[in-house]
């Protein structure tokens, strides 16, 4: 097999619907986490799928000159190590789903935490890999966009406009039925590489249902309570970290809580790398209602992407990089700041027609 069979996984996962951008890093980390039977048993892992969508151990059998046991053992060995998405399906056979870009890969290396020099070697990779052209290239290639920003409870006015459950966080995690915490694998991996830009909290990303069960299964994430997720998602905003969750209105699996020093999204945004509309989809953007604020600057300081300033007694907001995540309506003492909606456009329904768009706008399915 040699060095051709990385080349040939990188170009797999590139296929899926939230592929992975080529780059040498990539083989790179490849090479550190699969044996070459191991990226054979994955190259026969179908990649036309939403995220977490398994397929059947007797699906991916007829592709590969391995004996059912052994595979079966090869790819329990994967999920076991967070390179593979597992469920026990319906009928109490395993399934097995590639890691997707930004849905497990290459999160699972940094989800749990552990200092080791393997997860320092992988941060470094990682660091080099996930530079702003591959973001871009993940993330930009499609109208819609895989991740939203959810605004900070104080930010929303429900009696000067319809706000939907959807944009409310409570109302999400009220729907939810399981919750596992992980730790935040941007902030993580900074600490792994000795960048580490913030005090942050580092246990704080929150993923829910089947991922959940799965993170929980493995040993990676530590089930948590709903009234638990609750005071996370209070605490990050009094913190001045921002809810990112899947780009729908039902059916989500993540809430990261970021910082605009490492976080991938936010930190990208911060340092104007890539444009705003390029990278997430924002709903909301900040306005401010000049007869309440009384120019204290508190909006100015906790802005996690920087876009507001003072002019004279009052702050200003670069509309072009805000991204609607209310973040600046927690300190205000005089409820001045209220987001408001940029459009019409809602999210996709759920989770899976959110990908489905995305496999669509990619013309892959």
């Amino acid at each position: 097999m040699g060095e051709s069979i990385y080349q040939n996984l990188a170009r797999h996962l590139s296929s899926l619907g939230m592929g992975y951008p080529q780059k040498e890093e990539l083989l790179e980390i490849l090479r550190e986490n699969f044996t070459p039977q191991e990226a054979e048993v994955a190259l026969a892992i179908p990649t036309k799928t939403i995220p977490f969508e398994p397929a059947l151990v007797s699906k991916i059998a007829p592709h590969l000159n391995i004996p059912k046991d052994e595979l079966e053992q090869i790819l329990s060995n994967l999920a076991q190590r967070g390179l593979l998405y597992s469920k026990r399906m319906k009928d109490r056979e395993m399934g097995y789903a590639l890691q997707q870009f930004g849905y497990g890969f290459p999160q699972t290396f940094f989800w749990k935490g552990v200092d080791t020099p393997n997860a320092k070697k992988l941060a470094d990779l990682v660091v080099r890999y996930s530079r702003s052209e591959q973001l871009q290239e993940a993330y930009g290639e499609t109208e819609t966009k895989a991740f939203r920003y959810v605004p900070a409870i104080p930010s929303l006015d429900p009696e000067s406009h319809a706000v939907f459950p959807f944009e409310m966080m409570e109302e999400l995690i009220k729907k939810v039925r399981k919750i596992a915490l992980v730790h935040c694998p941007c902030r993580a991996t900074a600490h792994l590489i000795g960048k580490k830009r913030c005090d942050h909290s580092l246990a704080n990303c929150i993923k829910y249902d089947e991922l959940a069960e799965y993170l929980i299964d493995k040993d990676i994430g530590k089930e948590i309570t709903k009234q638990e997720a609750l005071d996370i998602i209070k605490k990050s905003e009094e913190a001045g970290l921002v809810h990112m969750v899947d780009n729908a209105r039902e059916g989500i699996k993540h809430t990261c809580n970021c910082c605009g020093c490492c976080c991938w999204s936010v930190g990208t945004i911060r340092r104007k790398k890539i444009p705003r509309d390029v990278l997430m989809a924002t709903y909301f953007l900040r306005e401010t209602d000049q007869e309440l604020c009384t120019g204290c600057g508190a909006c100015v300081d906790i802005c996690p992407v920087n876009v507001i300033r003072m002019e004279g007694d009052f702050p200003v907001v670069d509309k072009e990089w805000c991204i609607g995540c209310g973040v600046c309506a927690v300190p205000c003492p005089t409820s001045a700041v209220k987001l408001m909606r940029r459009s019409d456009t809602l999210p996709p329904k759920d989770f899976k027609e959110l990908h489905k768009q995305i496999l669509r706008e990619r013309k892959w399915q």
